[in-house]
């Protein structure tokens, strides 16, 4: 996916999770923060940006910030997409596109599907059985490990655990992890943050629930599906 009308800045702060304050060519901009999790480790102060100008009318900010540089310990910079809006589309135009290797055969997808009391991301069908998807971003990342989630999410484990539901009743339903960065080791839950959806999905896991993991290449002003990582549930003490 790419974005239009990309520009850069240096973020100053956050005063609530829907806006921020951006330095764009020597003035502050009040711009609004596609994602409403805490990104305490990516939001800092003086790090490099990237946002999207939409100047519509009806908008009270002209820019959505959606890209961030961060500083690693070695000294590198890693470029972390913040969108939490895109990784729906991103697994949507990949699975259009055959790009999935474990749903190479998937069709018939739709998107927003409600079953049972949850409306699932993604349905889709194949020659042998038909299941639902469930998309999370991934921003998240410390020492090369990409962990879920970065705030308590009662509404994660719901969705997993009609996933199960439906994997009872037959179908193969899948989590899939669109991790929003590359160079990633492996993919683990945030047990210290959210011990519920750690434990659902290990427990999603062993009902044959399949959990798909994957890094992106990012850019400033685009974000593309790469390569599946390795997933674990090794540091968790069940």
């Amino acid at each position: 996916m790419k974005y239009k009308n990309i520009v850069e800045g240096i973020f100053i702060n956050r005063p609530n999770r829907f806006i921020a304050n951006v330095e764009i060519l020597g003035n502050i901009e009040t711009v609004h923060v596609k994602n409403t999790g805490r990104c305490r480790e990516l939001l800092q102060d003086g790090a490099k940006v990237y946002l999207e100008h939409c100047d519509h009318d009806h908008r009270k900010t002209k820019y959505d910030l959606i890209t961030v540089e961060k500083h690693l310990a070695d000294g590198r910079l890693k470029m972390i997409n913040m969108d939490s809006q895109v990784p729906n589309k991103v697994v949507y135009d990949a699975l259009m596109t055959r790009k999935i290797p474990e749903l190479k055969g998937a069709f018939n997808i739709r998107k927003e599907v409600t079953y049972g009391h949850s409306r699932l991301d993604l349905y889709y069908e194949t020659d042998d059985t038909k299941g639902f998807i469930e998309v999370k971003g991934v921003t998240l990342e410390e020492n090369g490990v990409a962990r879920f989630p970065d705030a308590p999410t009662l509404r994660g484990s719901k969705h997993i655990e009609s996933l199960m539901e439906g994997q009872r009743e037959g179908m193969q339903n899948y989590i899939f992890f669109v991790i929003q960065m590359k160079d990633i080791l492996r993919f683990e839950p945030n047990i210290d943050m959210d011990m519920k959806f750690s434990r659902t999905l290990h427990a999603a896991s062993e009902a044959g629930v399949k959990i798909l993991c994957y890094d992106c290449l990012v850019t400033p002003g685009s974000i593309e599906i790469s390569e599946n990582i390795p997933h674990s549930f090794q540091t968790i003490n069940w």
